[in-house]
């Protein structure tokens, strides 16, 4: 596959990153301004703000976790070469998972269904992990 095609999925989930790192940003400035939050208040941690920057910062904080485990596994197959359509696929797919994940929790934040989207796309890394072991340490 090549570099491009394993890359673009990875470049999608950086851009929604910045996304809601800078959605944030703003949520905070708007709650700043309007009166709801006072900097000195805020400025220690999230527990003062209200509930629309609380929402974009909890977010944002998720794109380092579960999706650290997905720049690892792009970090490794692309020098490995164990990269082929069907891990594009999933690529994509995880990528799709995390930005309905990200929406959901910025915008209703319906728990069980944000949960769902959630585990579909743990399921979704957890294949292609399981995939790429089995390639590596298999040959397969």
């Amino acid at each position: 596959m090549s570099v491009r095609a394993v890359l673009l999925p990875l470049f999608a989930l950086i851009v929604l990153t910045f996304i809601l790192l800078f959605r944030m940003g703003l949520a905070r400035v708007a709650a700043v301004r309007s009166g709801e939050a006072r900097v000195w208040d805020t400025a220690l941690g999230q527990p003062n703000w209200p509930e629309k920057p609380t929402q974009f910062a909890n977010s944002y904080a998720n794109q380092f976790q579960i999706p650290l485990l997905y720049f690892i596994l792009v970090a490794l197959a692309l020098p490995l070469r164990k990269t082929d359509l069907l891990f594009v696929i999933l690529s994509w797919l995880f990528v799709a998972l995390r930005y309905a994940h990200a929406y959901i929790h910025i915008t209703t934040n319906h728990v069980p269904r944000r949960f769902g989207v959630f585990v579909a796309g743990v399921v979704v890394l957890m294949v292609m992990w399981a995939l790429f072991a089995a390639n590596v340490l298999l040959g397969l």
